[in-house]
């Protein structure tokens, strides 16, 4: 009696065992062939928000459950449909450890834009990106879809000179004010390959602009000075304005240095700048401190110079350190000589200004200090927002008596000249930035020059 009960238990366990796997197995075949994968998620944006030339768009496609089917990005304007890019994706078993895991990301890329589609007319166009959904073979959903609808614009925005009487000179500066079409998002003067941007005229209406403008001293082409204003889809209209623009004569000067310079400069600037590769001779450190940091360093006076506060915080014309001489001209190009032959060539960008030893170094205007500290070329170095992108450097100071944040107003005391950095006397090296561009000082210097191409066209305080 007894063993035959255990074989009847036994038997009943079996069959139960072998009941319930086949449950399981009937669950996952119903599973598997009326599967439903998760909603793909879909991520469309476009380089601009609207469509003129050329406009870049980026589709990015995600599942990481069972992947991705296939995925789709289109172009739509009235009846026509443009296929931009496709690709096709088996989709992923959704079984641990059991076939494909499935594609989990894809990215989708295209342009679109007149330059490549001559078909587009004004109007709106809808940007498609199309995810199909991983799902059993008896069983379909419908794709996911998500759409942007973008305006056309072909047409370049308006764009027209307000100010008149516009005078340049090659390495100057000046302001001009104009008026900017609908649908603008950059305006300003282009000279060359440097832009100075406009801002909105203070008191002035909706669409009117105005920009303190840079014109680089080593573009000549008076052609390539121009007006612009671009719109949200990247069409550009571009106009002269300058009624004159004179050259600037060519500036020259030769600095022979020595042992004993490099001795005194070099050890001491290297020391103070964190990451310096002071490999090589002094001579090949002079080099890197001449060339590569005197780059970055007007990079940096150039990203401070996007900070830069809109509004006027400077009065009448600059000053000049008093009772200083003026040692080295602005854009004066200099070869550098040492042992009888050339090794370095660059363009000084400021004024030198020679006095007595540490004499008092004053502020040129007024402003907002943005950087006081060390810079490697300029030494001991105090840099100054004079607004709309108008600021001033002084360096090779040998004190500082300010710090960044502070507000000072003409005149009051920023520290002594000195000799840091590549400095070989006693002096203040002062330049003057248009937008990250230097600029002649001399212009900021005459009070005429600022009521003549400045006053004559905006309400600056000129006191």
């Amino acid at each position: 009696m007894k063993l035959g009960s255990t074989r009847s238990g036994k038997s009943g366990k079996a069959r139960f065992f072998a009941v319930l796997l086949l449950a399981v197995v009937i669950a996952f075949g119903a599973w598997y062939v009326f599967r439903v994968g998760p909603a793909p998620e879909i991520n469309l944006v476009t380089e601009r928000p609207a469509v003129g030339r050329s406009n870049g768009v980026t589709a990015v496609f995600s599942e990481p459950k069972l992947g991705l089917g296939t995925v789709r990005l289109e172009l739509i304007q009235g009846d026509r449909t443009e296929l931009l890019a496709e690709e096709v994706f088996a989709p992923g078993s959704g079984i641990p450890f059991v076939g494909s895991a499935g594609t989990a990301q894809a990215v989708l890329e295209a342009t679109v834009g007149t330059d490549a589609m001559g078909w587009l007319v004004e109007g709106e166009v809808v940007l498609r990106a199309t995810a199909e959904r991983a799902s059993g073979p008896f069983r379909s959903v419908a794709p996911v879809s998500v759409e942007s609808t973008l305006p056309v614009r072909l047409r370049p925005p308006r764009l027209g000179v307000v100010s008149t009487q516009h005078y340049g000179r090659q390495g100057g500066s000046g302001a001009v004010v104009y008026r900017v079409g609908e649908h603008v998002v950059r305006s300003g003067v282009r000279a060359g390959q440097v832009e100075s941007p406009g801002s909105p005229r203070p008191g002035g209406g909706s669409k009117d602009r105005f920009v303190f403008y840079s014109l680089p001293w080593n573009e000549a082409n008076s052609a390539e000075i121009r007006l612009f204003a671009e719109d949200d889809a990247g069409n550009r209209a571009e106009q002269p304005f300058l009624d004159i623009f004179k050259a600037m004569p060519a500036r020259t000067d030769i600095i022979r240095l020595s042992d004993a310079f490099f001795e005194r400069v070099v050890p001491a600037i290297a020391s103070q700048t964190p990451g310096f590769d002071a490999s090589g001779s002094l001579l090949d450190q002079y080099l890197r401190i001449n060339g590569d940091l005197r780059r970055a360093e007007l990079d940096r006076v150039a990203e401070l110079s996007r900070d830069s506060e809109p509004a006027f915080l400077w009065s009448g014309p600059f000053l000049q350190m008093p009772n200083s001489a003026r040692a080295a001209n602005f854009a004066e190009t200099r070869s550098y000589l040492y042992e009888g032959r050339e090794v370095d060539q660059q363009t000084h960008l400021g004024l030198d200004l020679a006095s007595t030893a540490r004499a008092p170094v004053p502020a040129p205007n007024s402003g907002r200090v943005v950087f006081a500290g060390w810079m490697s070329l300029y030494g001991n170095a105090v840099i100054i927002d004079h607004g709309y992108g108008l600021l001033s450097l002084c360096g090779h100071m040998s004190t500082v008596d300010v710090a960044a944040g502070d507000s000072v107003t003409k005149g009051d005391r920023l520290g002594t000249s000195g000799t840091t950095g590549l400095a070989g006397g006693d002096h203040l090296h002062l330049e003057v930035f248009v937008h990250g561009q230097s600029v002649d000082p001399i212009e900021w210097f005459d009070a005429k020059w600022i009521r003549d191409n400045l006053a004559t066209k905006l309400e600056v305080p000129i006191q």
